[in-house]
């Protein structure tokens, strides 16, 4: 539970500084200014409060370096705000489908909610009377001050029925868990962890602009025309929040929270935390690693199951994958609010375009992250702005994203004319990879096809000569060289071979028994790997010791306990070769290598 905690909230606090939030994070800011009616110091019965705003807009004040008067209680504003957010963005992800259903409520109620109390706390910074009458349902609240901090708590339930993170593996189970109904204690823990994470920057965001409204003089002096301003950026986001304007800028900003985002929350470790919150259905995806740059079997294809509506189908029909055989299927998992998602349907859009008539049939499975998302309406009016053609699926209650095992927005996975699923990648990146493999497929369907120049999609950041995942199994390994050749389920000795190991190449020495899905080490086990990457890294399983030798010197011994786990072996700043030798104990099974 500890671990899970840990992955929410390093995740959350990864969410808070992405570049989807950057339209709530103006309004957060200017929330921490003070309220349009600070109460009065302790008086005398019958004297007038100091510091108070007359009806006329202009600021009475005492000597601007004056400290605060005996019993005046700090702006608490940022902290009501914050809380706010993060208590209704928790309350309506998990909850919010429940209630909507048992109601009868259109999906679209929490977010036009959302938007309305904006409106309204817009309005209340413009008009005070608007602000007082929206903090009266806080005056019977006995604690002192509560009241006046009750506008910025509704503008914080407000933005949490709009703020729509960048979604990640953490955030995608909670999705779903909400979604299906599944909530238990690690749901709830992973939830709550999330939210703090996610609550840290933001606070920090609020609390400078509190400290800027005391400390600046300008927003002493000009406090009245500072919080129009303020009522009137809010409501325009609002409207730019209602009719999608906000996203054309998230779109164009790139995702510069992406890579530690998958680091942290798509490691071994997390993924086998949150994968435990669900069942463990279509094991055969499981034999397949994301992104490999090679075609490989990963089972029959899941049917596309549970489906709401079809878009872009004659008639609506339903699209039937067992149909589809003979042509290759690129399966889409996308959701229209999904800033990550938007970015990478262009790519799709041009596949499409290029081999349709080649052989290639796209399908967009919609998996909603939020309730407004299941709206019918709102998605066949989204996918007609991003220019999607292709059939869409609505996935309104996730059953096709648990079959494909699904944890990402957005994931595509590639099935081959027979049926069977060859590829996947999650998130964002790896265009021009993925374009490849595709036309592989469409060769291997039709080898007389001919196929159109490359529409030239950008790779990702990796490094284009990176080497490959290799996997050390008899039928799988690839760039083996060594004596003998491998022997298969049988304990062997082997050597090295004479002179320089060439990039690329692996080679075992002394005794392994290698298998269909791991090497065992025997005695004086020893591997070679001449590679080029940042880092190295490999699955180990068993109890032993790892010695890890790079050019000939030692620079780690891993400690290697348990069932398969991922373990880095090196790490550098930046791509280069390196010769990898390891020195194994016995009885430690190795799985497979990636290179990041």
């Amino acid at each position: 539970m500890l671990t899970l905690v840990l992955i929410g909230m390093l995740g959350g606090l990864i969410t808070a500084v992405s570049p989807c939030i950057l339209p709530v994070l103006p309004v957060v800011f200017l929330a921490g200014g003070p309220s349009s009616a600070p109460p009065p110091p302790a008086t005398a019965q019958g004297s007038a409060p100091t510091g108070a705003e007359p009806d006329d807009g202009t600021v009475l004040t005492s000597a601007p370096e004056a400290p605060p008067a005996p019993g005046r209680t700090r702006n608490r504003r940022p902290y009501a705000v914050v809380a706010g957010l993060v208590l209704s963005f928790s309350f309506f992800t998990l909850l919010g489908v429940t209630i909507i259903s048992a109601l009868g409520l259109p999906q679209d109620v929490l977010r036009y909610t959302g938007l309305a109390l904006l409106v309204l706390i817009g309005l209340g910074l413009v008009f005070p009377p608007v602000e007082h009458l929206l903090e009266r349902p806080f005056s019977r609240i006995p604690q002192r001050r509560v009241n006046q901090e009750g506008s910025a708590f509704v503008l914080g339930l407000g933005l949490g029925l709009l703020y729509v993170p960048c979604a990640g593996p953490v955030l995608a189970a909670i999705t779903v868990a909400g979604a299906r109904g599944e909530i238990n204690a690690g749901i709830v823990a992973l939830t709550l962890s999330f939210a703090v994470g996610t609550a840290i920057p933001l606070l920090v965001f609020a609390l400078a602009g509190r400290r800027v409204s005391e400390r600046v003089a300008a927003f002493r002096t000009r406090a009245r025309k500072l919080r129009i301003a303020a009522g009137l950026l809010m409501i325009v986001l609002a409207f730019a929040l209602a009719f999608d304007v906000t996203t054309a800028l998230q779109r164009a900003l790139p995702n510069y929270t992406a890579g530690v985002q998958k680091q942290v929350e798509d490691n071994d470790t997390a993924r086998q935390k949150l994968s435990g919150l669900f069942d463990d259905s279509n094991k055969d995806l499981a034999r397949c690693e994301d992104g490999v740059d090679e075609l490989r079997s990963c089972g029959t294809a899941p049917p596309i199951a549970g489906i709401a509506t079809w878009l872009n189908t004659p008639g609506g029909a339903p699209v039937d994958l067992a149909a589809l055989r003979g042509r290759v299927v690129l399966i889409d998992f996308w959701t229209y609010s999904c800033i990550n998602c938007q970015r990478s349907l262009p790519h799709i859009e041009a596949w499409d375009r290029a081999y349709r008539d080649k052989g290639l049939t796209v399908i967009g499975v919609h998996s909603p992250e939020f309730a407004f998302e299941k709206n019918p309406g709102n998605v066949a009016d989204q996918a007609r702005k991003l220019g999607v053609t292709y059939p869409v699926a609505l996935d309104n209650d996730l059953d096709t994203w648990d079959n494909y095992r699904n944890r990402f927005w957005p994931a595509k996975y590639l099935i081959d004319a027979q049926g069977t699923v060859r590829y996947f990648t999650f998130g964002e990146g790896r265009y021009a990879q993925t374009e490849n493999l595709i036309r592989d497929l469409l060769r291997q369907a039709d080898p007389t096809v001919q196929l159109p120049a490359a529409t030239g999609q950008a790779n990702d950041e990796l490094a284009a000569d990176r080497t490959p995942e290799t996997y050390l199994s008899t039928t799988g390994i690839r760039g083996y060289t060594g004596t003998p050749a491998l022997v298969q389920d049988t304990a062997t000795t082997y050597a090295f071979p004479a002179g320089d190991l060439p990039p690329g190449r692996l080679s075992l020495a002394g005794t392994w028994t290698t298998g269909y899905e791991q090497f065992t080490a025997g005695p004086d086990a020893r591997l070679a790997f001449t590679y080029r990457a940042k880092n190295a890294n490999l699955v180990l399983a068993g109890e032993g010791t790892v010695t890890v030798l790079v050019d000939g010197r030692q620079t780690k011994t891993l400690q290697i306990h348990g069932t398969p786990t991922l373990y880095r072996l090196t790490d550098d700043d930046t791509a280069r070769q390196a010769h990898l030798e390891l020195r194994l104990t016995p009885g430690l099974q190795a799985f497979a290598f990636t290179f990041g």
